[in-house]
C-alpha cells in the first residue's frame, strides 16, 4: 500500500525499486484508511518537495506498548535496522490509544464523579495501577524505549519526531456509526456533561508534559510538535480522528514550520 512517496510496507517500497529515508512509527493518525488519509499523507506531501520517501510501521489502533513490546516490536525493530542507518528522521505517534476506550480511560476516573466541580477532580489520585499518574508513567517508559533505539541506530544528524493530539471532543462518534472511544466511560463514571470536554483536555496536556520530557532529554536530537488547539469542532470526524482537511491543518500549521527548521521539506 502507498500514496505518492508514503509506503505502508516494505513491499510496496521495494516494488517501486526505492528506499526510504523517513521512518514513521504510529497509530491511526499513521493509518486512518479513509478517504483523504491521515497526518503522514499530509507529511508525506512536504516532504516530497525534497525526494523524501516515507515508510510507516505501526497500524490503527496501536499503542506505544506494541512498538517495544508488543505486537509491533518485530515490525518495527525490521524498520530501524534496514533503514535506520541512513534515516534523516523517525516520526513518531503514540499513546492516543493507551487512554481511549472504556478499559483505559475508565479506571483513570472516579467511580461516581457526579459531584465534581473541576475535571481534575474527576481523577483517581495517586500512582496505583490503572491511574492517569501510572499511564502516563508507562507511556513515558515506552517512547523512551523507542526514541533510543532509534537514536541508536540513526545518523548524528537524524532526529525523532515526536507529536501531541489535539482536544478531541467527547461526543460518542464512533467509526461507521459506533461507539466512541471516550464519551462511553465519562458516562459511566457520571462525569457531568459540562466537565466531560475539560477531562480530555487534562489527559491531552498531561500526555504533551510526558513529550516534553522526552524532548527535553535531548533536545539536540528529539523534537516535539505540538498540535494542540489547532482544530476546531467541525474539523472532526469522530472522536479520535480529524476529517482530511483537519489532518491537512495540522501538517500545514504545525509540522511543516518544524520539518522547514530541519530541512525537510
Amino acid at each position: 500500500m502507498k500514496y505518492n512517496n508514503v509506503y505502508w510496507s516494505k513491499t510496496a517500497l521495494d516494488l517501486d525499486t526505492t528506499t526510504a529515508d523517513v521512518l514513521a512509527i504510529g497509530d491511526s493518525w499513521f493509518w486512518y484508511p479513509f478517504p483523504g488519509g491521515s497526518l503522514i499523507n499530509r507529511i508525506g506531501d512536504l516532504v516530497a518537495r525534497l525526494d523524501h520517501n516515507i515508510l510507516v510501521a505501526g497500524n490503527n489502533g496501536a499503542e506505544a506498548y506494541d512498538y517495544v513490546k508488543g505486537k509491533y516490536k518485530r515490525q518495527v525493530a525490521e524498520l530501524l535496522r534496514l533503514y535506520g542507518s541512513s534515516a534523516s528522521a523517525v516520526l513518531i505517534s503514540g499513546g492516543g490509544n493507551d487512554f481511549a476506550g472504556l478499559n483505559d480511560l475508565r479506571p483513570m476516573l472516579k467511580a461516581d464523579c457526579g459531584g465534581c466541580t473541576s475535571a481534575e477532580g474527576c481523577f483517581v489520585p495517586g500512582d496505583d495501577e490503572g491511574t492517569i499518574e501510572w499511564l502516563m508513567h508507562r507511556i513515558y517508559e515506552n517512547h523512551a524505549l523507542l526514541i533510543s533505539r532509534a537514536l541508536y541506530v540513526m545518523p548524528p544528524t537524524g532526529r525523532v519526531l515526536l507529536h501531541s493530539y489535539d482536544y478531541a471532543i467527547p461526543d460518542g462518534r464512533g467509526v461507521f456509526g459506533g461507539a466512541g472511544w471516550l464519551k462511553p466511560a465519562l458516562d459511566v463514571a457520571q462525569v457531568p456533561a459540562a466537565l466531560q470536554a475539560d477531562c480530555i483536555r487534562v489527559i491531552v496536556d498531561y500526555a504533551f508534559s510526558v513529550f516534553q520530557r522526552l524532548a527535553a532529554g535531548a533536545p539536540d536530537r528529539i523534537v516535539l510538535v505540538d498540535s494542540r488547539g489547532t482544530l476546531s469542532p467541525d474539523d472532526w470526524a469522530n472522536e479520535l480522528h480529524p476529517r482530511s482537511s483537519g489532518f491537512h491543518k495540522i501538517a500545514d500549521q504545525r509540522w511543516q514550520p518544524v520539518l522547514q527548521g530541519l530541512g525537510l521539506c
